[in-house]
């Protein structure tokens, strides 16, 4: 059964579209600053407070980054679901997306993962409102390998696992970063581009079927293969993702954007539309006192 938004979650997305369309050939913090700003013009009136936009990395400028601040309760999933598809039309520019829905721990990815594949789920509908069900394809991290290298550009495939699957300093010692057979058939026309992750002598020692021949091939790993294909990155509870160590792995997987989800925001993410207790009170989507 689909769920009708309620007016603050519409609000909300409708300043992340207004934030990624502006953002789209911005690649400089300055411009991207803007596009930010305008945002939130749009979405709270001209008197809106300004706020600092820290970009995604001091090299890399250009890769949109946006908060929505919502408070416990509010249906930031249900806001989710529908935000992968405002990045892919608004900014990515493509109907079959590859995004990576990445969330705390594993009782929630278990959690996500079931509401988002059970037919008739609130948040399954969402993603249906999008893509009919033979385009769509939502998959635990550890079940990757079954990502074929025809659905890449033909489906959009929603990937959910958690930010401590991805972060690692020793990227041989982790299943998402390994050398799969599976996905070599997605790296036979791959570019030689300098992002992409190499065999190393630590992956010969991981992974005893690569030989010294391997040394120095692009790795078919599903990371590499984000990093190919520019994910867009759903960051469920992003206060918790916000170390040097976490943004490394983002940095890894070359994201197209991220969009972050928390009722407590750190002091330097880009709040781009804050929701407040009192409207989900008025929306009847909590019932205690404010």
């Amino acid at each position: 059964m689909a769920l009708q938004l309620k007016r603050y979650q519409q609000d909300a997305l409708d300043a992340l579209a207004a934030f990624l369309a502006g953002a789209r050939g911005c690649d400089t913090q300055a411009r991207m600053q803007a596009a930010f700003e305008a945002a939130r013009r749009q979405a709270m009136g001209e008197n809106a407070p300004l706020a600092a936009y820290r970009p995604f990395t001091a090299e890399q400028p250009a890769i949109p980054v946006a908060c929505i601040r919502i408070p416990t309760g509010g249906g930031k999933t249900l806001m989710a679901a529908h935000a992968i598809d405002i990045a892919a039309r608004d900014y990515v520019g493509t109907r079959a997306p590859i995004a990576l829905w990445l969330v705390p721990s594993n009782t929630i990815r278990m959690q996500t993962l079931e509401a988002l594949k059970t037919p008739g789920h609130p948040y399954r509908q969402a993603l249906l409102a999008h893509w009919p069900d033979d385009a769509l394809t939502v998959l635990d991290i550890a079940d990757c390998r079954q990502i074929r290298a025809h659905d890449i550009g033909r489906r959009a495939i929603v990937v959910v696992g958690t930010v401590q699957t991805l972060r690692v300093e020793n990227t041989a010692a982790r299943e998402v970063y390994a050398y799969h057979e599976d996905f070599a058939p997605h790296f036979a026309t791959a570019p030689d581009a300098p992002f992409f992750e190499r065999v190393s002598e630590r992956d010969l020692e991981a992974q005893p079927y690569l030989s010294r021949g391997d040394l120095g091939r692009i790795k078919a790993s599903f990371a590499n293969l984000l990093a190919w294909h520019r994910p867009i990155v759903i960051m469920d509870e992003a206060h918790n993702a916000q170390s040097k160590l976490s943004l490394a792995v983002l940095e890894r997987i070359r994201p197209a954007c991220v969009v972050e989800w928390t009722a407590t925001p750190l002091p330097d993410q880009n709040v781009l539309y804050a929701v407040s207790a009192q409207e989900l009170k008025a929306a009847d989507m909590i019932k205690l006192p404010i």
